[in-house]
């Protein structure tokens, strides 16, 4: 076993570079706790970091850690450091990334095991659960780390962690029990109990073989269009929008699925005013970050507005709550939908909340939006390319829109003022990032937010 007093100070040295940690940029305490461990040998020792930040906000990190007596040439790039132990030295690396040793997590989950604090559960046969396949660990996932077995299983480690069932599980089992055919099976979960709270720690489910995101084929789309400028988009031989019209009533077809899983409810206007309110909060909070937002300020203002008095007729219900083309994966046979964890800096308990499916299109329209002019940022915006970035844009996400409204029966545009305030609220939030992080990138929320914040008649 690893010696807390040793560790302490190897995970407060690493803990700030990891590109899941949340708390970049701030002051904070660190420490550490054992909660258990597992596998051959208790090879995988499941510490928790917690990080109690100046301002008095605490999170709490997963941090699975193998010691080894020797160094491995392999792991040195999640090396956390050496300790010493009665034994001599040890070399302390993240465990994830261990292909000797990570299997332990599905072998567990097949057994339906309880091993120490963690129980490992199981939601299909045991013989649905390959056990043979090698980890690797996939590097787009940001919030968490996702290993892939052979491309047979995906298993998502939860790195921080929120007391509660993660929303991701609790979707997916649900979706899974209703018949759910835009969702990948889940195979398995793990939980454990920290101070007599339940917390999610994992999940396995099917991995997608044969699957592209939504995000690779758009962009794929736009560069065809773009490379044949005098095309319309419909003319182009990668055409989008067919999939933009099947994407939408996949969306639908869930949203539909998610609404007779876990209920419906009306929405509550003086809630709903409460929420124009914040968005009004972080509209004037991110004047401060971006100057270019004074002038569409008062536009934004009376969308908000706007909003505060159109909810009459909302109905709430559990939704995806962070969806975007990224998180919608295209196999040879459907649309795919992943990621149910909601908007990760969120309170799980917020993320958990009836809310509208308008916020998940709205989230969608944005994303749309960014893959119809990401080439214009990284090759320039010349007039005919904008042109025809724009009418990608456009055709998109109409026909997206088109096929929600096709399978829903009900048309998400005819609530026009909501959709617009989720689109601009969502909007305000990548002005702010684009301009801390990707200057450059900064025109495609600040158009968006310029054609949102005029009076929709005017357009």
């Amino acid at each position: 076993m690893i010696e807390q007093s040793a560790l302490q100070p190897l995970v407060e040295r690493w803990l700030p570079n990891q590109r899941w940690f949340a708390g970049k940029g701030r002051s904070g305490k660190v420490s550490v706790r054992l909660l258990t461990a597992f596998g051959d040998g208790a090879q995988t020792e499941v510490w928790t970091a917690q990080v109690v930040y100046e301002d008095g906000d605490v999170e709490t990190y997963q941090l699975p850690l193998v010691a080894h007596t020797a160094p491995s040439e392999t792991l040195e790039h999640v090396l956390l450091g050496t300790v010493e132990s009665g034994d001599g030295p040890a070399w302390v690396y993240d465990a994830l990334h261990d292909k000797d040793i990570t299997g332990a997590w599905l072998r567990n989950i097949s057994d339906d095991l309880a091993e120490g604090s963690l129980r490992f559960r199981r939601y299909v046969a045991p013989d649905e659960i390959p056990l043979e396949g090698q980890s690797l660990v996939l590097t787009a996932e940001q919030s968490n780390t996702s290993l892939r077995f052979d491309d047979q299983v995906i298993v998502k480690v939860f790195r921080r962690l929120q007391p509660g069932i993660n929303p991701d599980i609790e979707i997916h089992a649900a979706l899974g029990e209703f018949g759910g055919k835009h969702v990948a099976r889940l195979l398995g979960s793990v939980e454990c109990d920290i101070d007599g709270e339940p917390y999610s720690l994992a999940m396995a489910q099917e991995f997608m073989t044969t699957a592209t995101d939504g995000w690779e084929l758009a962009k794929a789309s736009v560069r065809d269009l773009l490379a044949e400028a005098d095309l319309h988009a419909e003319e182009a031989g990668g055409d989008f929008a067919g999939e933009a019209w099947r994407l939408g009533v996949a969306i639908a077809e869930t949203h539909a699925d998610l609404a007779a899983a876990f209920g419906t409810t009306p929405a509550v206007h003086d809630a709903i005013r409460e929420r124009a309110i914040a968005m009004r909060s972080r509209l004037e909070a991110a004047r401060d970050v971006v100057a270019e937002l004074d002038d569409l300020a008062p536009g934004l203002r009376a969308l908000y507005d706007e909003f505060a008095e159109a909810t009459s007729e909302l109905v709430l219900q559990r939704i995806h709550g962070d969806l975007h083309l990224g998180q919608a994966l295209r196999t040879v046979h459907r649309w795919v939908l992943i990621d149910f964890e909601g908007e990760p800096m969120a309170a799980l308990a917020d993320r958990r909340l009836p809310d509208t499916p308008l916020r998940d299109i709205a989230g969608m329209l944005r994303s749309f939006a960014y893959a119809g002019h990401h080439r214009l940022i990284e090759g320039g915006a010349e007039a005919q390319l904008a042109y025809r970035a724009d009418e990608w844009t456009t055709r998109n996400r109409a026909a997206f829109c088109d096929g929600y409204a096709d399978a829903a029966g009900s048309d998400p545009r005819a609530h026009s003022a909501v959709l617009r305030a989720f689109e601009a609220d969502k909007a305000v939030y990548e002005a702010v990032y684009e301009a801390r992080n990707r200057p450059t990138w900064l025109p495609i929320p600040l158009a968006s937010l310029a054609r949102l914040a005029e009076p929709e008649g005017a357009r």
